[in-house]
């Protein structure tokens, strides 16, 4: 499963102990950081589903595009167990490709003590080799939010790297055969969801409750659009206690109502496939998952004819749908001792070069008319900003540890009670109000 689970209370107490060692440099560290004159570059990545050598040939284009600089590039499938241990010992690195949602938290750790260098200006850079600068080739809506902007001053201190935009997948052949088209609104797809009752065939399915977030941000931007959206990710009472709140868990309560009987047994780390499993047999119509579902069921059984579909969430209405996605994140310590070469490399991991040899190993970034280069199933998925659907990023604010008070698990992990009946819609919002109210004050 390569769904990225999204930071939780435990992990921030965990992490407390680099906390002072991230935020708290003394005087004669930060003076080396900023009048080092050194050409060595030190780059940490984590290996993930693309593997290495997509990294190993961008850092080979970027030393051959700057004479003298060589790159030293630490890369792992565990990447914090390698550098947690040298960072709290002051030893940092330039440059760290490491996302939000790890179970280390590590990220979220540099976040809360604002160890995280201001990259701002690197979107006003020249990409090196070429003409155009970093703000030209970004897709709209990849910046500008709580994801690269996680105080919400305006300030950009991660910057997006691989995407994987989210939706609803399907089977097409099954929808063709019974004479249905992709609903475009919530109201048709609960109208669909009877057409398929009538034949023994769920409206819905998910994965694990973990899944639901996509589906979630998106619904919440369409009720209200980004600004609600933003106020939700900060906790803010209204948000989820007024109507537009309440308009959301009315529609997804009654959504996963409707999902297969068998949707909340599964519905775990272990038996999750067999959720996704569904889809492939025809027992359910829609699932919300992301571009990597299709890898992890490649070789399971499927129905005669099967074919996968994938659309952005219906809408409340039909001409505003958003689709969620995840990308991964980029930045810079500010204990770096190259900052300034620490920004020129990540200014080249948007150039075509870099861009092509990420994306030999299936790494898609965020760059314009970046589909043009993707095959036919890539372009289903990643084409889905160009049919309409609007970009959508960002996840909940950091907050402080409250000991008992998990967001997620309460928005989240209470939709299996929503949905085999042991817990009302009503309760449900009720309780995530209250974890909103903990965590802000």
């Amino acid at each position: 499963m390569k769904k990225r689970w999204l930071l939780t209370a435990v992990v921030l107490v965990a992490s407390t102990a680099l906390l002072a060692a991230c935020g708290s440099g003394s005087t004669k560290n930060s003076a080396k950081s900023s009048g080092s004159t050194s050409k060595t570059l030190n780059v940490a990545a984590l290996e993930g589903g693309y593997g290495s050598a997509p990294w190993k040939q961008v850092v080979k284009d970027f030393e051959s595009a700057n004479p003298g600089v060589k790159v030293k590039l630490t890369i792992d499938k565990k990447i914090e167990s390698i550098i947690s241990p040298k960072m709290k010992a002051g030893d940092y690195p330039d440059v760290v490709h490491l996302a939000t949602g790890r179970p280390d938290g590590l990220t979220e750790t540099m976040i809360k003590s604002k160890g995280m260098e201001d990259l701002s200006d690197v979107k006003n850079m020249t990409i090196p080799g070429e003409k155009k600068k970093v703000s030209d080739v970004l897709m709209p809506g990849f910046d500008g939010t709580l994801a690269t902007e996680p105080y919400g001053d305006g300030k950009t201190y991660m910057m997006p790297m691989f995407y994987a935009p989210t939706g609803l997948f399907y089977n097409k052949a099954l929808l063709k055969a019974n004479g249905w088209t992709e609903p475009k609104t919530f109201s048709d797809l609960m109208a669909l969801g009877e057409k398929a009752k009538a034949k023994g065939i769920s409206l819905f399915t998910y994965s694990t409750t973990g899944y639901m977030d996509s589906l979630t941000y998106s619904l919440l931007a369409d009720i209200g659009g980004k600004s609600f959206f933003n106020k939700a990710m900060s906790y803010d009472h209204d948000a989820w206690s007024g109507k537009d709140g309440t308009q959301y868990f009315n529609l997804v309560g009654n959504l996963v109502k409707q999902s297969d009987k068998t949707t909340v047994a599964n519905a775990n780390n272990e038996n999750f496939r067999k959720n996704q499993q569904l889809i492939l047999d025809n027992k359910a119509l829609f699932m919300p998952n992301g571009t990597w579902v299709t890898g992890e069921m490649k070789d399971a059984p499927r129905a005669k004819g099967f074919e996968w579909g994938f659309m952005a969430l219906p809408g409340v209405k039909a001409d505003t749908r958003y689709a969620y996605t995840y990308f991964e994140q980029i930045w810079v310590p500010k204990q770096a001792k190259n900052k300034a070469l620490a920004k020129k490399f990540i200014a080249f991991m948007y150039s075509d070069k870099a861009t092509k040899d990420f994306l030999k190993g299936g790494a898609v970034q965020p760059v314009k008319n970046i589909t043009s280069q993707l095959d036919a199933e890539q372009k289903q998925f990643y084409g889905i900003y160009d049919n309409g659907a609007k970009v959508l990023t960002g996840s909940f604010q950091s907050a402080k540890a409250v000991e008992g008070v998990n967001m997620t698990d309460t928005l989240f992990g209470e939709i299996t009670s929503v949905t085999n009946g042991t817990k009302s819609i009503s309760q449900w919002q009720q309780d995530v109000v209250k974890a909103a109210d903990q965590l802000r004050e």
